[in-house]
């Protein structure tokens, strides 16, 4: 039978504390996971999300890695529970990494370090007050394409996530970033917030991470991945090694088009995806791009049961 599957990681935005700890009762891979990733590190991670503080939690340094092993910690209860498996994978910013290693373009302890340097690299590219990030309700890509170009007045303001039709998060100064809030609001945006981070992401602030990235991918053994990953920066999959390292570094500071994702998964026939990771977020946006994919969060026993009923129902 025609694999119809994709497996959807989450990224920033989708952690909190206690997550995954009802999976955790159940499934020991997901302890096992964490002590992967925090031996990688030097620092228990398991710790950090199940017991906080969620202010140390939401640090960028601290979110990329913990959401990384969260992704593959389900990933591997999916397997391990007789999952059937996906015929692609995609992840939104951060979550791509977690794609990459589920699908074994990289080594899972690798990717945590990799995810930890990333944070870092985008911490420091940018001082903490001078970048910013804001959700746009409401408007069209083309409206905030325009409004980011007549409010960035000589600095950085652009259109960095693509996540469902009507929902645009821009980032850059935040001088621009607060233009483009008003500059939305008189234009009709039934919402426009600033959004509590503190990493300006996936503009051209992040060149200087990026460049230091592609420094550090040079160490990192990376091949390409057994089930193809579709890219936030190319809306296609790396064809060699060489592509897959230039496209991670590209995300750093090209948009998240992850509707255009969305959409080239469903014109493979997919009609089913699993979003392997806390929260729901991707499930809910997926359901605003197309309705006719049937996206199933997995993060605790009862939904896990659910995406295997369905899909194996489907097979």
């Amino acid at each position: 039978m025609t694999n119809t599957l994709a497996v959807f990681f989450p990224g920033q935005g989708s952690q909190s504390v206690g997550m995954l700890d009802a999976l955790a009762d159940a499934w020991p891979d997901v302890r096992r996971t964490f002590e992967e990733a925090s031996d990688a590190l030097g620092q228990n991670l398991w710790q950090l999300v199940s017991q906080g503080p969620k202010e140390d939690l939401d640090r960028t340094e601290n979110t990329q890695p913990a959401m990384l092993a969260a992704g593959i910690a389900v990933w591997r209860v999916w397997q391990q529970a007789g999952g059937p498996s996906p015929a692609l994978m995609a992840g939104h910013s951060l979550g791509e990494y977690a794609a990459l290693v589920a699908a074994g373009a990289m080594p899972f302890a690798d990717g945590v370090r990799l995810a930890s340097d990333r944070a870092r690299f985008m911490q420091e590219a940018v001082p903490v007050g001078e970048g910013a990030m804001a959700a746009v309700l409401g408007l069209t890509d083309e409206q905030v394409i325009a409004l980011c170009a007549e409010q960035a007045q000589g600095e950085v303001l652009s259109a960095v996530n693509f996540n469902s039709p009507g929902q645009i998060v821009i980032a850059g100064t935040s001088a621009a970033v607060a233009r483009a809030i008003t500059a939305a609001k008189s234009a009709g945006a039934k919402r426009a917030l600033p959004l509590p981070v503190s990493v300006p992401s996936h503009c051209d602030l992040m060149r200087p991470a990026a460049e230091r990235l592609a420094e550090r991918l040079a160490d990192v053994p990376l091949t390409l991945p057994a089930v193809p990953v579709i890219h936030n920066a190319s809306v296609t999959a790396a064809d060699s090694v060489e592509r897959l390292r230039e496209r991670l570094v590209q995300q750093l500071y090209s948009p998240v088009r992850w509707v255009e994702t969305v959409q080239a998964v469903t014109r493979q026939g997919i009609g089913t995806a699993l979003e392997c990771g806390p929260g729901k977020v991707l499930a809910g946006l997926c359901k605003r791009i197309d309705d006719n994919l049937t996206t199933l969060p997995v993060y605790d026993p009862k939904t896990l049961d659910a995406a295997l009923e369905t899909t194996h129902a489907e097979r």
